[in-house]
C-alpha cells in the first residue's frame, strides 16, 4: 500500500511538470476510445432494434381484389396451421386504406384523387419469435404465393438479415478503427513516461546504487501510464456522454421513432466503467513497457 501510494504521488508530480505531453497522450487515447465507445453505442442499439423487430415480425399476404370467399378461407386456413405463426389478421381494401390515411396524413389527398382504392387486402401474419431465423417461414411464403388469388407476399426477414449485417459491420469496424488508435494512444504513452525517465535518469540510478526495489524505480511510471489512460477513457465518456445528450431530443429521439422502438440508449453501466478500465489497461501496458528500461 505504502509503494502504491509512493507511485501515485509520482506520477502526478511528474505528470504536472510535463504536463503538455500528459495532455497530448490523454487526448490520442479519448479520441481512441471515444470512436470504440460510439461504435459500441451504434452496434448495441442496432441490436436492440434487430431484436424488437424480430419479436414483431409480420407476413403480409397481398390478395387478389377478385378472390372468391373459398380462396381467402384457405389462405387463412394455411396460414393459421403453420407452425411458424402466432396468429393473423384479415385487413379488407377499406381497412387498409383506413390505415394509410392515418399513418400518412399527408398523402391521403393524393390517394383520393387517383380514384377509387387502390391498395389490396391482405392477411397480416404474426411470427413466433424466432420463426425468422429457421426455413419454416420461406416454406410458408412460397406456399402461399402459389395458392389462388395471391398477388404477393412480403415478410420482414430481408430487413432482419440487413440489420444483422450492418450491426457486425459497425461492431467490425470500430473495432478495427479503435484498435489501430489504441495502439496509437499506447505508443503515444510509452514515450510520454520514456520522457520522464530521461529526466529522471540520474535520480533513479542513485536508487539503484543504494538498492531501492525495482517496485519503487518502475511503480511511478507505471502508474502514469495507467492515470493518463484512465482520464483519457474518462473524457472518451464524458465527450461520448455530452455528444449522445444533445443528440437526444433532436435527432435520436426522432429515429427511435422512425424505427418503431422505444427508445435509442446510452451505454450500460458495466460498458461504461469497461470502457475507463480499458484505457488504464492501455496506459499501464504502455507505461510498462517504457519502464522496462530502467
Amino acid at each position: 500500500m505504502r509503494m502504491l501510494r509512493y507511485a501515485f504521488d509520482e506520477a502526478l508530480s511528474s505528470l504536472w511538470r510535463r504536463r503538455q505531453s500528459a495532455l497530448l497522450a490523454m487526448a490520442t487515447i479519448a479520441i481512441a476510445l471515444f470512436v470504440l465507445g460510439a461504435s459500441l453505442v451504434v452496434a448495441g442499439n442496432l441490436d436492440r432494434v434487430a431484436a424488437e423487430w424480430a419479436r414483431s415480425a409480420e407476413m403480409s399476404v397481398y390478395l387478389a381484389d377478385d378472390i372468391t370467399s373459398v380462396d381467402r378461407q384457405a389462405v387463412e386456413l394455411a396460414v393459421a396451421r403453420n407452425e411458424v405463426t402466432a396468429g393473423h389478421e384479415y385487413v379488407s381494401k377499406a381497412e387498409a386504406l383506413r390505415r394509410f390515411k392515418q399513418t400518412f396524413g399527408d398523402l391521403a389527398t393524393a390517394v383520393d384523387n387517383v380514384g377509387g382504392n387502390p391498395l389490396p387486402a391482405s392477411v397480416e401474419v404474426r411470427l413466433r419469435p424466432g420463426a425468422t431465423a429457421g426455413s419454416g417461414v420461406e416454406q410458408l411464403g412460397n406456399r402461399l404465393r402459389q395458392m389462388p388469388g395471391v398477388v404477393d407476399v412480403r415478410y420482414d426477414r430481408q430487413w432482419l438479415t440487413r440489420m444483422v449485417s450492418a450491426v457486425r459491420v459497425v461492431r467490425g469496424a470500430g473495432l478495427v478503427l479503435s484498435s489501430i488508435l489504441t495502439l496509437a494512444a499506447a505508443l503515444t504513452i510509452a514515450n510520454v513516461v520514456r520522457l520522464a525517465l530521461h529526466a529522471r535518469h540520474d535520480e533513479i540510478e542513485i536508487m539503484q546504487l543504494v538498492g531501492a526495489p525495482r517496485a519503487y524505480i518502475r511503480g511511478p511510471f507505471v502508474m502514469e501510464g495507467v492515470i493518463q489512460g484512465g482520464m483519457g477513457a474518462a473524457l472518451a465518456l464524458l465527450g461520448l456522454g455530452v455528444a449522445f445528450a444533445a443528440l437526444q431530443t433532436s435527432f435520436l429521439t426522432p429515429l427511435a421513432g422512425a424505427l418503431n422502438v422505444s427508445s435509442l440508449e446510452f451505454l450500460s453501466v458495466a460498458s461504461s466503467l469497461g470502457l475507463v478500465a480499458g484505457g488504464m489497461v492501455v496506459g499501464c501496458l504502455g507505461g510498462f513497457a517504457a519502464a522496462l528500461g530502467s
